[in-house]
């Protein structure tokens, strides 16, 4: 067997490996609930709709001449994209144990697993809600809709970097989940989902931009709005910072793959 064709056999054998991991995830998490697969799409709807309202009544209209309703979907659907993902890829090992006794079953087919399926949810989410608000009039067509698949596809890397990282070194101490959650919360509002750099002060912009996923909003809502908003964005350092968050996560995981020992 030559080369290529070996590793053209592993790699369909490990497509074949998530995609049974990704459809055991979908069973365990969903089939559960009364309306089962749904719930994957409904859930980030549920939150960006619920946060939709709430502006709605408390007046944001009044502070920005950008409808609520994109601001809130562009915004918080953003943010459940990156912040899902480590969430479930925290502790995820231990549920999956006895799946390593497969030799074809790795430790980083079970984190592919779960981010496909987080993914998959928030865009689901995020392109339903769209639609939906642009149907009703609520927001307009997206002006640039490149810049926006660019936009998303940085955060899923982001989060997708960032869970890795988290995912092996919960493995490795509770203590990371126990500070994971807390820290994921003081992000929520330090993100960009809320507001827009270009409204903040000069010096609260400079520690803010050295959030990745800040620069992932920031174009995500200029492909929206186009000339409407003044985004600051560095999508070089965004890919860069990438990099090495995804670089370092691999290489835990690795780690951890030497550690694992199935019960």
């Amino acid at each position: 067997m030559s080369q290529q064709s070996a590793l053209s056999r592993s790699l369909q054998i490990q497509f074949r490996v998530i995609g049974a991991l990704l459809m055991r995830e979908v069973i365990t998490r969903y089939s559960r609930h009364n309306i089962g697969f749904l719930w994957l799409f409904l859930e980030p709807m549920m939150f960006t709709l619920g946060v939709t309202a709430l502006w709605s009544f408390a007046g944001g209209h009044n502070f920005t001449n950008i409808p609520i309703a994109a601001f809130a979907l562009t915004g918080y659907s953003s943010v459940l994209l990156w912040r899902n993902m480590p969430n479930r890829c925290s502790k995820a090992i231990e549920p999956n144990l006895a799946l390593m006794y497969h030799r074809n079953v790795k430790v980083v087919d079970i984190f592919a697993a779960r981010l496909i399926l987080e993914v998959a949810g928030a865009t689901a989410s995020f392109i339903a809600l769209g639609i939906i608000f642009t149907a009703i009039g609520w927001i307009k067509p997206p002006e640039d809709i490149l810049k926006i698949m660019f936009a998303w596809a940085m955060l899923a890397w982001f989060g997708s970097a960032l869970a890795l990282l988290i995912g092996a070194l919960s493995e490795r101490s509770e203590i990371v989940e126990k500070l994971w959650h807390p820290a994921s919360y003081l992000l929520f509002p330090l993100s960009g989902a809320a507001f827009m750099v270009g409204w903040l002060p000069d010096n609260a912009q400079k520690f803010l931009l050295l959030l990745p996923m800040v620069h992932g909003v920031e174009l995500l809502r200029e492909g929206y709005f186009g000339s409407m908003v003044h985004a600051y964005y560095d999508m070089a350092y965004m890919a860069v910072f990438n990099l090495c968050l995804t670089l370092l996560g691999l290489s835990q995981v690795r780690v951890i793959s030497r550690t694992v020992i199935p019960e």
